[in-house]
């Protein structure tokens, strides 16, 4: 049950987290929409490989790879009649040759997992000391691995190692940002939104962005 409610993040008070969010109307029926939402704390390896075979997917997409990787290479975990995969290790995916890595329907997403996978396996990036590093020392470390720019980076900080106040720049959060909060003038610049959310969603601006995210990716076609 700990293990559990570790992984969920049941622990911080929600209440405190949403009563740093901005009073904005777009930010409150974001609030409204998806109360209840939290952040999880995935496995350092696990979410920096997940993000990598992310790119340029759809949620089943992103799925699917994750699960074929998962049969393939990774350790089964049974209980009963019921048999799961965990997520390979570096170590074990390291090894593995670039066609049958291809086999899950990556693309060039292979060689990038398989490069990240044998940086880690190496001793070349150690996802554990990233934890005592300084965020912006972190997000450098992780921009070094194939695949990996400052959007998976910030994706990986928020995920794997709690810096709640990291805001990942997706697709659907530049439009969300453009029409809610730059509404009068032309497309704001990567600076510019990664600038604005460090300064007006706050210590939890990660939360407030995934609220944002969801709120947003949910009901976007519906406002068209």
């Amino acid at each position: 049950m700990e293990l559990a409610r570790s992984y969920l993040a049941l622990d911080p008070s929600l209440p405190e987290i949403t009563a740093t969010f901005p009073r904005d109307e777009a930010m409150q029926a974001a609030l409204k929409f998806c109360y209840g939402l939290r952040i999880v704390r995935q496995p350092a390896w696990e979410c920096l490989a997940t993000f990598i075979t992310s790119a340029l997917k759809q949620i089943q997409q992103i799925r699917t790879i994750s699960l074929a990787i998962r049969r393939r290479f990774g350790p089964a975990l049974r209980l009963e009649s019921l048999e799961l995969h965990a997520y390979p290790s570096p170590d074990v995916l390291a090894v593995v040759e670039l066609p049958d890595l291809l086999e899950c329907k990556l693309g060039f997403r292979a060689r990038n997992l398989l490069a990240a996978a044998r940086m880690v396996a190496d001793g070349e990036l150690d996802l554990g000391k990233l934890r005592e590093q300084p965020t912006d020392q972190a997000r450098v470390e992780l921009c070094r691995v194939p695949g990996v720019g400052e959007k998976i980076a910030n994706c990986v900080l928020l995920f794997a190692y709690e810096r709640l106040d990291v805001v990942p720049i997706d697709v659907w959060i530049r439009r969300g940002f453009q029409e809610i909060y730059f509404s009068n003038r032309a497309q704001a610049s990567a600076i510019e939104l990664r600038l604005f959310s460090e300064t007006y969603f706050g210590p939890y601006a990660g939360y407030a962005q995934q609220y944002l995210f969801h709120y947003w990716r949910l009901n976007y076609r519906k406002r068209l």
